[in-house]
């Protein structure tokens, strides 16, 4: 089966239409896309696009090229929708994100259907667009669908030429420029990071070659110089503006110390990824798993050695690393994803002669239908527990994927796994498209952020009423209040309050209720209870009473 233009045509619309939910409804997730969304606020509101804050701290992780495109994605809804207040809204900022994994979804279909055929590129394209670690990824404004969509155009890249050299003939110039712009680019995304993929791919491919043809093939000795000329003035700039501070603190501390340090309680011992696989690639996990014999004799062919110099270096590299986030290995789905693809729709898949290799894969796939039983119902059930109750709409998406995945469990059981994983797949998106869409939208207990930022809203004595928050000190809320609010101690907020009396509302934990209420009594003030919150932050599990004080001098609401 070739694949046609129309295919690609076809296949970007259902990818756009199925990564889409969710883009409105949902809040502001994790902590660091409110960090992203904010920083890139105060880059508009201040039209600084070359020092990059986050509030009054200077934002020093990675280079400025996610943070240019989700203000352009902004400026652009604002232009579309004719909308000015789309600022501290969050759905505009993830654009990118949205694009970037439709796009990265063909381009697995792509590389699939030049590698074994259109049938394993689009099946590795559904095996990629259901993996919930990407399904979550999608939907946030982070660097990390972006990343992906140009670690996927260096690898289709690289594919041109390795093919080329194999075939014995010259790859045509502009392929070689696009490779470097494009590594470029990854380079004002994410800085040295970008290497790894991309030079861990080529090393391995001409060490396991004995050559460095593929080099040559790549115009190496002036592409180099492309690459710089993309990054180098940005360079140059925020080493100028920020004397320096800038490279200390994104190569020293930030990548540097990810190395040695487990930064932000995120360290796990190697191994942390393979135990991560199975939930982050169900439902194509036990596939992958299954095929590792089949690659194990195939694995000098030029096809599967090219996807195993994509996926082993990049992989063994962030488990030896000691900060360890899911979406580190997210670039090397896509070539997993091919792999199983092309094991299922190309390669038969042979009884398991040791007894042990049996009882293994028996194991796992316990394992794989337990995880995708906790999945499918995942979300009525977490919705039950935080909410008290169910709602119907949720319950729905359940109804229909329960029935696939233990239809899918028998077919693999019958030895039939490209029909069970087309079951499989069907299950993943029920199950997704009804957390997205039906059970998120009712969790309003982890939603505080939101409520309160349209309490503020409302209730604000002044146009340029400022929150004082002492107790709940998330990302989110910063940027849902437009950037107004103020990370103070208890004390200080209670001495902010008392010089603010006419404007400034505060938002105080019940626990440091008593301390913050005995210091502005202390100062001569009295406090007016204006709303109540309460619910949990997901963020680290916090159940929390938050109470929305102003001044008995304030305008009344």
């Amino acid at each position: 089966m070739i694949l046609s233009f129309r295919h690609y045509a076809l296949l970007a619309v259902l990818a756009f239409l199925l990564v889409l939910p969710g883009r409105i409804s949902l809040p502001p997730l994790d902590r660091d896309e409110p960090r992203y969304m904010q920083a890139t606020a105060q880059m508009l509101s201040s039209g600084n696009f070359l020092d990059i804050r986050f509030q009054d701290q200077p934002r020093y992780l990675q280079p400025a090229g996610i943070y240019w495109l989700e203000a352009g994605a902004v400026k652009a809804a604002e232009i579309v929708t004719q909308d000015s207040s789309l600022l501290h809204k969050s759905w505009p900022y993830r654009i990118p994100s949205l694009l970037a994994s439709t796009l990265s979804i063909i381009l697995t279909a792509w590389i699939g259907a030049r590698l074994f055929g259109g049938a394993a590129g689009l099946l590795a394209a559904g095996l990629l667009l259901v993996a919930p670690l990407f399904a979550a990824e999608s939907r946030m404004a982070t660097i990390d669908s972006v990343l992906l969509l140009d670690i996927l155009c260096l690898q289709a890249l690289l594919l041109r030429h390795f093919d080329d050299m194999r075939k014995g003939r010259a790859t045509p110039c502009r392929y070689s420029i696009l490779y470097w712009c494009a590594l470029g680019g990854g380079l004002m995304l994410k800085g040295p990071v970008v290497l790894i993929p991309a030079l861990g791919t080529l090393a391995t491919l001409c060490i396991c070659l004995r050559s460095i043809s593929l080099l040559r093939q790549l115009r190496s000795s002036g592409g180099w110089l492309l690459s710089l000329l993309i990054v180098l003035p940005w360079c140059l700039g925020i080493t100028l503006i920020s004397h320096g501070e800038f490279f200390r603190r994104a190569v020293g501390h930030n990548l540097l110390g990810k190395i040695t340090h487990a930064q932000e309680t995120h360290g796990f011992p190697p191994g942390y990824y393979l135990l991560l696989f199975l939930p982050a690639f169900w439902p194509g996990a036990f596939s992958a798993v299954r095929s590792l014999p089949l690659l194990w004799q195939r694995r000098m062919t030029p096809e599967v050695l090219f996807l195993l110099c994509w996926i082993i270096p990049h992989w063994i590299i962030f488990e030896c690393l000691a900060t360890k986030l899911p979406h580190y290995v997210l670039p090397t789905y896509p070539a997993i994803a091919i792999l199983t693809a092309a094991s299922l729709s190309r390669w038969s898949i042979t009884p398991l002669r040791s007894l042990w290799a049996r009882l293994g894969i028996g194991l796992y796939a316990v394992l794989w239908i337990m995880a995708g039983l906790a999945f499918c119902t995942a979300g009525p059930i977490l919705l039950y527990r935080m909410e008290g109750h169910f709602f119907a709409n949720a319950l729905l998406p359940v109804g229909g994927s329960l029935p696939l995945l233990l239809l899918a469990g028998w077919l693999f059981w019958k030895r039939k796994g490209r029909d069970g994983v087309f079951c499989a797949i069907g299950a993943a998106l029920l199950t997704e498209m009804g957390i997205f869409l039906c059970v998120i939208p009712h969790l309003a207990s982890i939603q505080l952020s939101p409520r309160i930022a349209t309490s503020f809203e409302q209730m604000r004595p002044c146009h340029d009423s400022v929150l004082i928050s002492p107790s709940y000190r998330e990302p989110s809320l910063i940027f849902l209040t437009g950037g107004t609010t103020r990370l103070l101690s208890h004390i200080q907020a209670a001495r902010s309050l008392h010089d603010h009396a006419r404007c400034d509302l505060a938002l105080v934990d019940q626990k440091d209720d008593a301390t913050f209420r005995k210091e502005l009594t202390r100062l001569g003030t009295e406090s007016i209870l204006y709303d109540q919150f309460e619910g949990l932050n997901y963020s680290n599990g916090h159940h929390l009473h938050l109470r929305l004080y102003a001044s008995s001098t304030a305008p009344a609401p």
